[in-house]
Parts: structure tokens; C-alpha cells; sequence
């Protein structure tokens, strides 16, 4: 088990893996389609978060269009997608899990930093790092600084990253991609939901 100073130390995602963003996402889309009087495909951009918005937006607006649009979206979300998004179930228990092996939690998101920490304020979880705008491989920095020997996403992306990193890609099934794809993409461990983490953790430590 490689950790910083011989602690364990366990990365999470949080959109879709900590916390079901999607009744947020959907509103603050909503409030931004209204504004810029364009139609968005709401309900097929939130079957699928992960990637940032920018590109989700590529599609739908001009090229000039998009960094104002994502601008405009970060303004709003905080009165639309907080109060409505909840931790997803076993999200504080994976914390949780944690903390008995003594280890640190850091939590790697592209979500827009100021925007992520809302959440984790709001929801009350428990981390001692959180590091934000930063996706796919580009997390394997943050991994390595941190010292984490293990990432927890629910996308593709988030796989790329653990294993840019060297780390232990550990996947749930509450996000956007497919066990299939997952397995495709190189995760060494998929789990339905965070519910499984903490045994699967007790296994992985004693294993060693």
C-alpha cells in the first residue's frame, strides 16, 4: 500500500460519486437556457456528468459563447444546486471508512473549486483536501501530491486519472458510465455503490 509517510490516503470524485448532482445540474441548466434564451438538452447533458461543462456546451452554443456561458453557470449555481443535491447513499460511511485505517480523504473534482466546497460544507462531509477544476488525467497531479494510493470515481475519466496517477482506480456504478466501460477503461475494482466501499477498503488494507 504506497501512502504519504506510510498513511493511507483515498481520493474521491464528488459529482456522482459523493453527491447526486444531477436535480442541481438540471436547475442551474434550466436558469442558464432561460437567460440565453437557448434550447439545452437538459436531460441528456445530466445522464452523463462528468466531463466539463465547457464541453458539454460545445454542442449547443457558439465557440464565443461557451467561456460566458460557463461563466454564468458557476454564478448561478450556487442559489439553484446546492440545497437540492444530497450525498449519495454510503458517501459518508466511504468517509468514514477512512478515517478507521487513520487515513486522509481528498476529494478531486472538476467542478468549479469555490462551488464544489459549497457542497461539502453544506453536506457536512469530512475531508482534509479538496482540489477542484482539475479532470481526467490532470488529476493524477493532485493524486500524487496528496500521496493517494487509491481514487473512487464513477466515470471513465476519473479512471484515467487514478491510473495516471499509479493509483488503485476503485469505481461505483451511480455515474454516468457502464460496468462494461469502466472494465474497459482499466478500473481495477468496480462496486455498485459506496455501500460497498468500507468492506471492500477492510479487504484492501489487510491485504496490504
Amino acid at each position: 500500500m504506497t501512502a504519504r509517510d506510510g498513511q493511507l490516503v483515498v481520493g474521491f470524485d464528488l459529482d456522482m460519486t459523493l453527491i447526486d448532482t444531477v436535480p442541481g445540474f438540471r436547475d442551474v441548466l434550466r436558469a442558464l437556457a432561460g437567460e440565453l434564451g437557448v434550447e439545452l438538452p437538459i436531460e441528456e447533458m445530466t445522464s452523463k456528468l462528468g466531463p466539463p461543462l465547457d464541453l458539454m456546451l460545445q454542442p449547443h452554443l457558439a465557440e464565443a459563447a461557451i467561456q460566458p456561458a460557463v461563466d454564468r453557470f458557476r454564478a448561478l449555481y450556487p442559489d439553484h444546486a446546492i440545497e437540492s443535491v444530497a450525498a449519495m447513499v454510503g458517501a459518508h460511511e466511504a468517509l468514514a471508512a477512512v478515517r478507521e485505517h487513520r487515513g486522509r480523504v481528498v476529494v478531486v473534482t472538476g467542478k468549479f473549486t469555490p462551488n464544489a466546497q459549497l457542497h461539502v460544507d453544506h453536506i457536512g462531509f469530512d475531508i482534509d483536501h479538496l482540489e477542484g477544476k482539475v479532470w481526467g488525467v490532470g488529476k493524477a497531479d493532485v493524486l500524487r501530491s496528496e500521496g493517494a494510493s487509491i481514487y473512487v470515481g464513477d466515470h471513465v475519466h476519473d479512471v484515467e486519472g487514478a491510473l495516471a496517477a499509479g493509483c488503485v482506480s476503485v469505481s461505483v456504478l451511480t455515474g454516468g458510465s457502464t460496468r462494461e466501460e469502466l472494465v474497459e477503461a482499466g478500473t481495477h475494482v468496480v462496486l455498485e455503490s459506496l455501500d460497498e466501499f468500507p468492506a471492500w477498503l477492510d479487504g484492501h488494507v489487510a491485504g496490504g
